[in-house]
């Protein structure tokens, strides 16, 4: 259990609960997350909420009996991983599962719903098949039969209703087949229990840049602006709009990253929002997001 200072104890969960640095993050998360759902929990000691909330995720992953280890990482000691996962508050919980963040919250949450979010995350290593199911309708999506995707996305909610996974990548389908107004209702009425989790909140950012893309100005024109007046952001800003419209999406997050280094703080951030929007819409271990989240760390840390 957690001490006054935050710090569970070495022999927490008897085993399932540990703290973790930058250097054996990957082994105990990335890595560990291959075999066993594992929770983190993203903390510091002068954080009040925090000391309310590790305790009781720590007793709902004891309870869960090794179907879930939990890791925890005081921000404090290693800003670098806080930063590269937009960790901007605390407390935070990510849940990963083969390798990637799935599901999370942030804030303290009542015990219920602490355990119903533990027993979700825990239930991925053991799902009658549907994790199985995810994956070939993903695969489908990534080859573009966006059809068959949503049905078989349809067909895991119809058997899993609070399946996370499978709703964003029917909103995501419904995306790939240009029926926006679809995926904007799906994701509005998504269920409260699955609040927080990032493959709806990936799905919004891809949403969010379907209606950005509709407004996008001509490329060409663009880039002939901002090379006339390279100071001119809103112009820069527009250009990036306009190249992710157009697929060149790495190339938009250069110009996004141009505009953090002349002035983070233009347009309300506008440009980290939308690098961040950008990130979320792609997949964690995309080269595109984790370079660009590399170069963002740079400039945030020089």
């Amino acid at each position: 259990m957690l001490e006054l200072g935050g710090k569970p104890s070495a022999q927490a969960g008897e085993g399932l609960i540990k703290d973790t640095t930058e250097a054996s993050f990957m082994t105990d998360v990335v890595d560990a997350s291959r075999e066993v759902p594992v929770i983190v929990d993203f903390w510091a000691p002068w954080c009040g909420p925090c000391k309310a909330l590790g305790p009781a995720l720590e007793a709902a992953v004891t309870a869960a009996g090794g179907k879930v280890r939990m890791v925890k990482v005081d921000v404090d000691q290693n800003q670098m991983i806080a930063a590269q996962l937009r960790v901007q508050s605390i407390p935070t919980v990510y849940a990963f599962w083969q390798g990637q963040p799935v599901d999370g919250f942030q804030g303290a949450l009542p015990p219920a719903e602490i355990k119903a979010f533990v027993d979700r995350v825990a239930a991925l290593a053991g799902d009658g098949g549907l994790a199985e199911a995810v994956e070939a309708a993903e695969q489908m999506l990534a080859e573009g039969a966006a059809v068959d995707a949503a049905e078989t996305f349809a067909a895991i909610l119809g058997e899993d209703p609070a399946n996370a996974a499978a709703f964003g990548g029917l909103a995501r389908a419904h995306l790939a087949l240009g029926n926006l107004d679809q995926a904007e209702a799906l994701l509005n009425n998504a269920p409260a229990e699955m609040g927080g989790a990032k493959e709806i909140e990936a799905a919004r950012a891809q949403l969010d840049l379907a209606l950005q893309a509709q407004k996008a100005g001509p490329v060409a024109e663009l880039h002939a602006a901002v090379e006339a007046a390279p100071e001119n952001l809103q112009a820069r800003y527009d250009l990036a709009l306009a190249l992710h419209a157009a697929g060149q999406v790495e190339e938009a997050v250069d110009q996004l990253l141009e505009i953090f280094r002349r002035d983070r703080e233009w347009n309300d951030g506008g440009a980290k929002t939308q690098l961040f929007k950008i990130f979320d819409a792609l997949k964690p271990q995309d080269p595109i997001v984790l370079k660009g989240r590399r170069k963002l760390s740079s400039m945030i840390f020089a």
